[in-house]
């Protein structure tokens, strides 16, 4: 983001992220995540191995999770937490197995009153009720469907993005769809674009640029010293003379 500087600009992938300091070995693990505002360096000094946020004291400020059939229906909120009820196969007194078999269940209940273990909460829940991420984003590979989600009112309302591009203007930048060639791979990428709609460009593309820049200019130096000789010598003077000493 131009508004901020390199320095204060951290983005990562698969890393453990630690939500809770009550419960300070429960994380998630995005697929992709970015802060603003943190420094690139854990303490400005070494990299990170995760991200702490009590820690930190800053939260991610967009996440991305690549859907796949094991995980889309968690990182989209879908998975239901209703038990199937259980058969009720009729006794032959009369009863289901399940009446006859209550009692029994309560009484051992009463035996044990042994405390559930707490289960940590689910992605949705992490990155919409607790961490509070502006800007969470899901894109599946196998249909190419981007789904944008912004938190809104304290819940997330999902974005109309008929373009496939989400613009965020709290860092002046947009997450969008393009059809490109990266690690030798031609399908839809998730990139970035600034505010004129330019595609922000990736390491590589930035080192190509640089690599034609350079060749554009010692072309142009070339073709400047050729020019010169051509007068030099137009005039009767030998070039050696000058590009020799």
């Amino acid at each position: 983001p131009a508004n901020y500087s390199a320095d204060q600009i951290f983005c990562t992938g698969d890393m453990n992220l630690y939500y809770d300091v009550r419960h300070p070995l429960w994380y998630k693990r995005p697929d992709w995540f970015g802060v603003v505002g943190v420094s690139r360096l854990y303490e400005s000094v070494d990299m990170r191995l995760s991200y702490v946020t009590w820690q930190e004291g800053i939260n991610p400020f967009v996440i991305v999770e690549l859907l796949s059939p094991g995980t889309e229906k968690e990182d989209l909120n879908e998975v239901s937490e209703t038990v199937p009820a259980a058969t009720e196969a009729v006794a032959n007194n009369g009863q289901t197995n399940r009446e006859a078999n209550s009692e029994t269940a309560i009484n051992n209940a009463e035996l044990t009153q042994e405390p559930q273990p707490e289960k940590p909460p689910r992605k949705w829940e992490v990155y919409e009720q607790i961490l509070r991420i502006p800007y969470y984003v899901v894109f599946s590979r196998y249909t190419n469907r981007m789904r944008a989600f912004k938190l809104e009112g304290g819940h997330y309302q999902e974005l109309e993005i008929p373009d496939n591009r989400v613009w965020m203007s709290e860092i002046n930048l947009g997450l969008g769809l393009l059809l490109g060639e990266y690690f030798g791979v031609t399908r839809l990428w998730l990139r970035w674009y600034d505010a004129e709609g330019n595609w922000v460009p990736t390491p590589e593309e930035q080192e190509r640029e640089r690599a034609e820049q350079e060749r554009e200019r010692a072309e142009i130096a070339e073709s400047q010293l050729a020019a010169l000789i051509q007068r030099l010598q137009d005039s009767g003077i030998d070039p050696d003379r000058f590009l020799n000493d």
